[in-house]
């Protein structure tokens, strides 16, 4: 399934956070592979592989399994913080996104206050004016 799917509005910054991600080769790969490493999927292979070593195929397999372990502790946890920056990076995107969608509204707001309240005062004033003749 798309993340963008047909007929759904999405917020600016997502679509644009969106397009940038799919034009890197270098983040649709660690996209992927930190979306694998995150799943059940992965839980299963790994315990399946690490049972089957420990049990089947070595003798003493605790200092090679370590080695492994630690080597693709290393790698996910460098994908993660990758995940990381890029959450930290569509956030403040977001945000300034909002910011300026925000002082955009706020301008548009007070320029109609402003102008209810003018048209008020003149429709006083005629008013007024008409009460007097």
């Amino acid at each position: 399934m798309s993340l963008f799917a047909a007929g759904v509005r999405h917020h600016p910054a997502v679509v644009a956070h969106h397009s940038r991600r799919t034009e890197d080769v270098q983040l649709r790969v660690a996209d992927a592979i930190t979306k694998f490493a995150g799943s059940m999927p992965f839980v299963y292979i790994h315990a399946v592989v690490f049972a089957v070593w420990m049990l089947l195929l070595e003798s003493s397999p605790w200092p090679t399994l370590t080695l492994v372990v630690s080597l693709e502790a290393i790698f996910l946890s460098t994908f993660v913080m990758i995940g990381q920056n890029r959450q930290a990076a569509f956030q403040q995107m977001k945000a300034d996104h909002d910011f300026i969608e925000q002082e955009l509204e706020l301008k548009t707001n007070t320029e109609l206050t402003r102008a209810i309240h003018a048209m008020t005062m003149e429709l006083h004033r005629r008013l007024v004016d008409d009460g007097e003749q």
